[in-house]
This record gives structure tokens, C-alpha cells and sequence, in this order.
């Protein structure tokens, strides 16, 4: 499968359409609206619902795998402010980078699905949307926004996604030495999205975390306490 395209279809999962067969809603008493969704042609991550020090947690695990855990919302721009998230890694892999497609894998990912102007886009841009709306009956999101955890580029650090530049990533922890503990983190969103896109925002759909091995063939581990919006 063409990179590209490939970006367009992770996209399209996050917008919640439907490119591989759904998994069974999450399982515990805070699964509220969360959705287990694979990718084509890899392996699931594991995520469970589980008590991490105290708090509600997903519990994820992969092994040379990739998929997501996915929620629907609806925010408008208007009333973007600000969001926090939590995680604790406790094993990541080591020669992974979020900037190179051959090892482009995290420990952990927060991601963030707006609408947009798709008419606005390139006309290249334009064309794989089209296609990806064939294979799937919708189209991706006009923007995806992500927080990552990365194992080498500094914090702050905003990277184009290597498959697709309509996903754009932010480090906001980098490194070993964060690992075994709960890294708080809140972020404004409409900001956060004005510095990797350079304009507003529009409409926020979805939400999802992501741990993924499935390039580097190696595991990690990982915990996402609540992500909530403010």
C-alpha cells in the first residue's frame, strides 16, 4: 500500500470510518465510547481498562503490533480550550522515530481529529482523499493532531507525519528518563493546532490513543489515564 494513502487511512480511522472490521467496545466501567479499531494487514495492540496507581487507566501493550483505541466527540472551534492526558511508559522501543516511515512507532499517542476546508488542500492531497473515500464510503479528517511520546527529538518538537501531512505530530516527552511514572501533561488545543498547521482549527470529532511497534518489530508498554477536554 502506497505510504501515503496509508497516512490517509490511520486518518481515516480516527474519523471513525469503517476500513476493517470494529472490535467490541473496551471492557470496564470507564470504556465509555471507546472503540478498539485494527489497521489493515497488522496485528492489534492490547488495551485494557484497568487501576494504575489509583487511577483509571487503558493499559496498553504491543508487540509489534499497531492499532488504536478511538472515541467520537464533538467540539466545536468555538469552544476549544484547553486538554489534559496522562501516561506512564514502562517499556518503549529503542530505535524508533515518529519522523522516519521505516521506524515511525511510539510508546504513546494521544490523537486529536478536526474537520476543515478540504477544497483548500492540494490538489495531490485532494486526489488521495478521493480514493481513500472509495475504499471506504467517507472521507479522512481534514487535520489529525497528535501528542507523542518520542524516543529521541526534544520536547517541542513538531514533526509532518512521514506518510501524510495532514497528521502532524507534537513530543511532548522524549527519552528514557521519564519512563516508570505518570507524565502529566495539558496542552491547549486550538494553540497546539495553529503551531503544527499554521490556522485554526475547526470542529473536533474524535479522540484515540495509540501504542505501536508494528515498524521497529519490537514492544512496548504502556498506561493513558483520562484524556479530558476543558
Amino acid at each position: 500500500m502506497p505510504s501515503r494513502l496509508f497516512g490517509l487511512l490511520l486518518s481515516l480511522l480516527l474519523a471513525g470510518c469503517s476500513i476493517a472490521p470494529r472490535q467490541p467496545p473496551a471492557e470496564g466501567p470507564a470504556a465509555d465510547g471507546w472503540q478498539a479499531v485494527p489497521l489493515p494487514g497488522k496485528s492489534s495492540t492490547e488495551y485494557r481498562w484497568v487501576q494504575k496507581d489509583g487511577r483509571q487507566a487503558i493499559a496498553a501493550t504491543s508487540d509489534g503490533s499497531a492499532s488504536m483505541l478511538r472515541k467520537r466527540v464533538s467540539r466545536e472551534a468555538q469552544a476549544l480550550g484547553e486538554v489534559s492526558f496522562s501516561w506512564w511508559v514502562s517499556e518503549a522501543p529503542e530505535n524508533s522515530s515518529v519522523a522516519h516511515a521505516d521506524r515511525e512507532d511510539a510508546p504513546a499517542r494521544v490523537l486529536f481529529g478536526f474537520q476543515g476546508d478540504v477544497s483548500s488542500l492540494p490538489a495531490r492531497t485532494r486526489v488521495m482523499f478521493e480514493l481513500a473515500e472509495a475504499l471506504t464510503g467517507e472521507r479522512p479528517p481534514y487535520a489529525t493532531l497528535m501528542y507523542v511520546w518520542d524516543a529521541t527529538a526534544p520536547v517541542g518538537t513538531v514533526i509532518v507525519n512521514p506518510r501524510s501531512d495532514r497528521i502532524r505530530k507534537i513530543v511532548v516527552d522524549s527519552g528514557p528518563e521519564a519512563r516508570g511514572r505518570w507524565r502529566e501533561h495539558r496542552r491547549n488545543l486550538a494553540d497546539d493546532f495553529r503551531l503544527a498547521f499554521g490556522e485554526a482549527p475547526g470542529r473536533l470529532d474524535s479522540i484515540a490513543v495509540m501504542t505501536d511497534t508494528d515498524n521497529t518489530k519490537s514492544r512496548a508498554r504502556s498506561w493513558y489515564g483520562p484524556v479530558e477536554l476543558h
